[in-house]
């Protein structure tokens, strides 16, 4: 499928695509929680937060003293209705009425209030409550309206994510039997009719620590290695388990149906999905009866299960997952593979390390905050994007070809420079429309400063925060070993490049690219740093036929670049070839 003249003729009929125009960036908060006996004052907490750079909190009540303090400072705030105020809000409109009055008219619009949460995590703290929360959310909404507020203040309910039965596949995604219909569905309805979002208490640091042996911990902390996950019915692949557990989220809302429209798929109008709490412990074990957890699709092991859950409870990792929250956010990243142009809030938990939660000093309930008691960090974050994270735009498979080679064609009439996807050009290969699609929408989204609107093209793409494997830079190359030349080709054509610039110290004996102590390997190697240092000048990586230019990065392990693991397999080992280390 040579993909020709893609520059001259625009479909135009076959896809709407609008010039794009930035979009609004999702929010990323924190949840401002105050269990514990040495936690600082409310005005210095003030402080903390706009010196921190932080807009947005979520608090579990709507106390008097700290909405006072949050006033006029533009930080936007979630207030909550506690799960012991439910009842009597579902029962009595009048009571939700004087609630609203009392913590949310009273203070807005000097204190910036935005949401109301009514209860959180019912399904699990409040099991017989379950079924007044739509009543409570409805009352509540009512004394908005009629306090003349709802416009700018929406009502929703934090659920655990152990509200799902099922949650991978992401498309098996479903709620549970005793939730779905008698309370979900309605919530689902209340929250389309009032232009509300759902949110989720999605925490990747729980699954991760009842199944360490079937999730990846990169792929749990949204890490940029992270092997990606491919659904098997919708083809779309997950790099983060987050990503997956709003996409199960979505799945769910969806096999309910909604009632402004019988649509499926990604352009239905289900509500958006919002992160109420996620966070990473810094330290502590998992303990019994704590936080609820999602399901494992295994049963038993729990002590080696919590030893997992310990082991990966450190600063380095919390740093890393919270890190990738923030960036991601703040960098407009907020859609998920089935839902790529849906906004998403996101609320950190938490703010402090609360000495009063959990069950003793090693639970990791003691150890989610962004900071110790005496307001110094655990560890490093910006909340103002100083370092904004390389991303990329993907073509989504499930859109079909006809989309894509619409949108293709649209990239490539409209600035992409798809010249390297032509027959003969470094990027032609592999020649398939998914694989041209992808590198015409990532040239056209780089070119446009990776605004999120330049990733769209009707939800033909996507962007990724994870370099997609097998991408082609035709500006960027490497220069490979050839497994083909023979060991005894190899072998003096990496010792010419060893002794004519070459730096080869890394492959000799107990140097950090020795392993894997193969011909071919280290060829690459030697080949890649000759080629590079020679600036890939034309010529440079020939060594009469025994290297090849690649355009698509080959393995690399830190420093060390390595042919496939085919080549590796296939070549004897170094040593036994007598690989001349005084020629280095």
């Amino acid at each position: 499928m040579a993909l020709t003249n893609v520059f001259v003729v625009l479909l135009s009929t076959a896809l709407a695509v609008l010039p794009f125009s930035p979009a609004d960036a999702g929010v990323v908060g924190v949840s401002y929680g105050r269990l514990g006996n040495d936690l600082p004052g409310t005005a210095s907490v003030v402080k903390l937060l706009k010196k921190s750079g932080i807009t947005s909190v979520r608090l579990y009540d709507a106390n008097s003293k700290v909405l006072k303090a949050l006033a006029n400072t533009g930080i936007t705030v979630m207030v909550m209705l506690p799960n012991d105020k439910l009842a009597a809000a579902a029962a009595d409109p009048s009571s939700a009425r004087r609630w609203v009055r009392r913590n949310v008219a009273a203070y807005y619009p000097a204190t910036h209030i935005h949401a109301v949460a009514v209860g959180n995590e019912v399904f699990e703290e409040a099991k017989n409550l379950t079924g007044q929360l739509v009543p409570a959310m409805s009352n509540v909404h009512d004394a908005l309206v009629k306090l003349g507020l709802d416009g700018a203040v929406k009502v929703s309910t934090p659920i655990a994510f152990t509200a799902l039965q099922e949650s991978w596949p992401p498309s098996a995604g479903r709620f549970r039997d005793d939730i779905a219909r008698s309370v979900m569905k309605p919530m689902i309805d209340f929250l389309e009719r009032t232009g509300s979002y759902l949110t989720v208490n999605a925490y990747p640091f729980f699954a991760y620590a009842e199944e360490p042996d079937k999730i990846s911990l990169d792929y749990a902390l949204g890490n940029s290695n992270a092997t990606g996950v491919r659904d098997p019915v919708t083809g779309l692949v997950y790099h983060s388990l987050l990503d997956a557990q709003l996409d199960a989220t979505y799945f769910a809302m969806e096999k309910l149906g909604t009632s402004r429209s019988s649509a499926r798929g990604p352009n239905s109008v289900a509500p958006a999905a919002h992160v109420s709490e996620s966070g990473w412990p810094s330290g502590g074990k998992p303990k019994r009866g704590g936080r609820p957890r999602p399901r494992p699709r295994g049963g038993g092991r729990r002590l080696e299960l919590e030893q997992a859950g310990g082991e990966a409870a450190s600063v380095a990792n919390a740093q890393a997952y919270n890190n990738y929250l923030i960036k991601r956010v703040l960098s407009g990243d907020t859609g998920t593979p089935y839902h790529p142009d849906a906004d998403m809030d996101v609320y950190i938990f938490s703010l402090f390390n609360e000495n009063q939660k959990g069950d003793g000093a090693d639970d990791v309930e003691q150890h989610f905050g962004l900071f110790y008691p005496n307001r110094t960090k655990v560890y490093e974050f910006d909340f103002r994007g100083g370092a904004l994270v390389a991303s990329w735009c993907v073509a989504n498979a499930s859109a079909g070809d006809a989309r894509l080679q619409a949108a293709l064609e649209y990239a490539c009439g409209h600035g992409a420079d798809c010249g390297a996807i032509q027959p003969g050009a470094p990027c032609f290969e592999p020649d398939t429309r998914l694989a041209h699609a992808s590198y015409a929408f990532n040239s056209y989204y780089q070119r446009n400063g990776r605004a999120k609107a330049a990733c769209d093209f009707d939800g033909a793409a996507y962007v990724v925060y994870h370099e997609p494997a097998g991408t082609c830079d035709p500006n960027v190359s490497w220069c490979v070993a050839n497994a083909a030349a023979g060991d005894a080709r190899l072998l003096a054509a990496l010792n010419y490049a060893c002794a004519n610039g070459a730096d080869c110290g890394a492959i000799q004996p107990g140097g950090a690219c020795f392993e894997p102590n193969t011909v071919v390997a280290h060829a690459s190697y030697a080949f890649n740093s000759y080629y590079q240092r020679k600036g890939r000048g034309s010529g440079t990586c020939d060594f009469a036929g025994a290297g090849s230019v690649v355009y698509h990065a080959p393995k690399i392990i830190g420093k060390c670049v390595l042919p496939s693991k085919a080549w590796i397999q296939e070549t004897t080992t170094v040593k036994s070839r007598g690989f001349k280390t005084s020629s280095v």
